[in-house]
């Protein structure tokens, strides 16, 4: 476990940009080493820990590509249709026993195993069959077509998984096909959320004057659990030294990391920041972007000698989510020891025109979609004011604004974040 030490990217209270505090994030973390074997039909969403040798060649024989006819190429002709006589038929799972001569042809079916001498396959669409004979004129099919070789998709002792692979449907389909039933996998993080604030109230519970309802944590418990990890939830924490002290203790007993929005975040109060100061080495920085600036990141101790990652967001919503996101998502992948973490980003043209001032990125909620021509095409939607999260929900996607980029120009291309796969 790496410790945050002082770096010239991440001086307490520093103006950094966004790709300096994802950059000194990634290099202050490094992966769990816990680890488990899993059966394949708990595996969804695991990191793989080791790569998956393949044990077998994929295919394990040569075999067809498609139904047909398979022949030796050497019975191919050029001056003049190709007549051979049909001796047997090859099924899949069924291979043939029998062995062509001379002027034979064998009927085959997709996948069936091509026996030794035969390697082209005519389409059975392409060929006149009548009385036991097939014909097809010349130039139908080239010599060797139609056929999947032995170990042509995966050979024995190659890699069909690499290790940090979030593993999806299709990855765990490959393992099956392996015949592996189970695989060894990261153990699932964990990682605790609260909200911090004297104002908020649980959904349900009734509306005092002056508060608001608490639609950060479950956000944040949402998108850990969008990720695949364990999601703690420790509820609201009123702004109290001993109450903050208290849950962040339970947070580093229980988790690997600890996400908070609120006071936590800014370090406005003198106690939060020399709390967070007995506990680890949380570095509290001003970063340039919107929505976002305050954000504090850094290792939290508790007495045992266990440490968790304390990713502490902005009290607005939306910059809560977005900082999110921009950080601590791919923060927890990597913690995780998910190889990419990144997300992924489509480049897409402006629809419009769009004011921005240099000197940050800026996150703007948007609504990708075709334009006319087929080409993508993003717009900003609705209001992009940091507290208003219904405009977060009627988009699709993040566009992202540069940091040394000014105005953009209607047909600009920008790197936009689509939220199918990130949210």
């Amino acid at each position: 476990m790496k410790e945050l030490g002082p770096s010239p990217l991440i001086s307490d209270g520093e103006h950094l940009s966004v790709d300096q505090a994802r950059a000194a994030i990634a290099a202050a973390l490094t992966p769990l080493i816990e680890r488990e074997a899993v059966g394949l039909a708990d595996a969804l969403g695991r990191v793989l820990a080791d790569d998956v040798i393949s044990p077998i060649d994929v295919p394990a024989h040569d075999n067809s590509a498609m139904d047909g006819y398979a022949l030796a190429a050497a019975e191919l002709r050029s001056d003049g249709p190709t007549r051979l006589r049909v001796v047997g038929t090859a099924f899949a799972g069924t291979p043939w026993a029998g062995q062509a001569a001379q002027g034979e042809c064998l009927r085959i079916m997709t996948g069936a195993v091509l026996p030794a001498g035969l390697d082209t396959v005519v389409p059975q669409e392409l060929v006149t069959a009548a009385e036991g004979f097939i014909q097809f004129p010349a130039g139908t099919v080239k010599p060797q077509e139609n056929r999947r070789l032995k170990g042509e998709d995966l050979a024995r002792g190659r890699a069909a998984v690499a290790a940090g692979q979030v593993l999806r449907p299709a990855d765990i389909g490959l393992i099956a096909s392996l015949g592996i039933p189970r695989v060894e996998v990261r153990r699932r993080l964990r990682v605790a959320v609260f909200s911090t604030g004297n104002e908020l109230r649980n959904a349900g519970e009734p509306l005092d004057p002056g508060c608001i309802y608490d639609s950060n944590r479950y956000t944040l418990l949402a998108a850990v659990r969008r990720l695949g990890f364990e999601a703690i939830d420790l509820g609201l924490v009123r702004d109290d030294p001993a109450a903050l002290q208290a849950t962040l203790e339970q947070a580093v007993a229980r988790a690997d990391a600890v996400l908070t929005s609120g006071g936590v975040s800014v370090g406005e109060a003198d106690h939060t920041r020399d709390l967070l100061a007995r506990m680890g080495a949380v570095a509290f920085w001003k970063v340039a972007m919107r929505p976002g600036r305050p954000f504090a990141f850094g290792p939290l101790q508790a007495p045992a000698g266990r440490t968790a990652w304390l990713f502490a967001l902005p009290g607005n919503p939306v910059a809560s989510l977005v900082t999110f996101y921009a950080f601590a998502r791919e923060g927890l992948l990597r913690l995780a020891g998910a190889a990419a973490g990144a997300p992924q980003a489509v480049s897409a043209r402006s629809a419009v025109a769009i004011r921005k001032r240099p000197g940050r990125t800026e996150f703007q909620r948007a609504l990708l979609q075709r334009g006319a021509d087929g080409q993508w095409e993003v717009s900003p939607a609705g209001s992009q004011g940091a507290g208003i999260l219904r405009s977060m929900s009627e988009a699709n996607a993040l566009v992202l604004l540069p940091h040394e980029g000014g105005n953009v120009a209607a047909g600009q291309w920008l790197e936009v974040w689509p939220f199918d796969g990130l949210i």
